[in-house]
């Protein structure tokens, strides 16, 4: 049972109470600037972990994460849905809203996200397994998204399954489902370009920590019987705007209206 996460240096994260929530607030220390946030991803890539395959797939837990903004409340939702691997029939799930922690840079994304993120975690009453993030790993142009960011805070397994990829090239890769592409940056494979339906748009999977390449598209492949994205994005995607929609009215007494602000593709 996951009773606390490693948290990030600093200190613990300060909450504040509202009626019928609490919210969960920016930890001490945490950057203020780009180049504060790019000094902690410095210090922080060199610290993933790339040769361990990882979760094998169909078999324990997955756990899908997401958020919404409401930038105009300051508001930060995230959610947090476990789902048995063999059956993708939801296991647990949680919930956190906090305020959002940094401001939107395109690359430094995580930092906005992380603090509400793991508080959603720590919420859970199971270990996650893997963890499935909506954005990058690797395929990031730090090589540290917020799959990697994630998973080396928690020391959780962790891969990211994106609807685009951010700036690197591909080729297009066979029209049925299962066909790949390799993710450049310039030689480097960085991700996949991973066809989950047939003649579908790919997703973008990309490695985040303690987990291989080849695994991570098993996994997604695992997730995503039905439709484009994995199970655990769906899931989480639903939750966390459910969570934004009711923290916005309980704040301001049910006169907010559709307060979900999606993130922009990149982190």
């Amino acid at each position: 049972m996951i009773t606390s996460l490693p948290r990030p240096a600093g200190g613990p994260r300060k909450a504040v109470q509202s009626p019928g929530m609490t919210i969960v607030g920016v930890p001490a220390g945490w950057p203020a600037t780009e180049d504060e946030a790019r000094a902690v991803q410095d210090e922080l890539r060199g610290r993933v972990v790339l040769d361990e395959p990882g979760p094998p797939p169909g078999a324990g837990l997955v756990t899908g994460v997401d958020v919404a903004y409401d930038d105009g409340l300051d508001l930060v939702a995230a959610a947090a849905v476990v789902l048995d691997a063999a059956t993708l029939d939801v296991v647990a799930e949680a919930t956190a809203v906090g305020r959002v922690s940094f401001p939107y840079v395109p690359g430094l994304l995580a930092f906005r996200e992380i603090p509400t993120v793991r508080a959603a975690l720590d919420r859970l009453p199971c270990p996650p397994g893997l963890v499935v993030c909506d954005g990058y790993g690797l395929a990031h142009p730090r090589r540290f998204g917020l799959a990697s960011h994630l998973g080396v805070l928690t020391d959780l397994p962790t891969a990211g399954v994106a609807k685009n990829p951010f700036t690197f090239a591909y080729d297009d890769p066979e029209p049925a489902r299962g066909g790949w592409a390799p993710l450049l940056a310039g030689t480097e494979e960085v991700g996949r370009a991973l066809r989950t339906r047939d003649g579908v748009k790919p997703v973008f999977v990309s490695v985040g920590h303690r987990v291989s390449l080849d695994n991570a598209v098993a996994h997604t492949l695992a997730l995503t019987p039905r439709y484009r994205l994995p199970q655990t994005t769906r899931r989480a995607d639903a939750l966390c705007r459910r969570a934004l929609r009711e923290a916005a009215q309980g704040l301001t007494g049910g006169g907010h209206q559709d307060p979900t602000a999606r993130r922009a593709p990149s982190s």
